[in-house]
């Protein structure tokens, strides 16, 4: 008994996939040597708003890699959703943890330490 199995080139997802890497990164190194007052002044959830673009670009360049590198795509939709959808939540909280303490410590120690920005 043969079985038969049909190859798909994924060459044109891979380069698809690459170029969006690409271009999600180009922006992050854009508005990490530029840093736009507008971004970097306003508060918003407490952070600039420049950080908040930062951790949304970096979570969208993480579910493309666990999707299509990962091979995440292929799988069926329950374990796709356990592996997303506990990754995204952990890292919203860890995220929101770092945020908080760290606001914290910089109000705390702010006026004892002096910041070089």
């Amino acid at each position: 008994m043969t079985h038969t199995q049909e190859y798909t080139s994924h060459t044109k997802l891979i380069w698809k996939v690459f170029i969006i890497l690409s271009v999600i990164t180009g922006v992050e190194v854009f508005l990490g040597i530029d840093k736009p007052d507008f971004l970097y002044l306003t508060k918003f959830l407490g952070t600039n708003l420049l950080n908040l673009i930062f951790i949304i670009l970096t979570l969208v360049k993480a579910y493309y890699i666990v999707w299509f590198f990962m091979h995440m795509a292929n799988e069926k939709k329950s374990l796709r959703r356990a592996v997303v959808w506990t990754a995204f939540f952990l890292i919203a909280y860890l995220t929101a943890l770092l945020l908080i303490e760290g606001e914290y410590i910089h109000n705390v120690l702010g006026p004892l330490t002096k910041w070089n920005y």
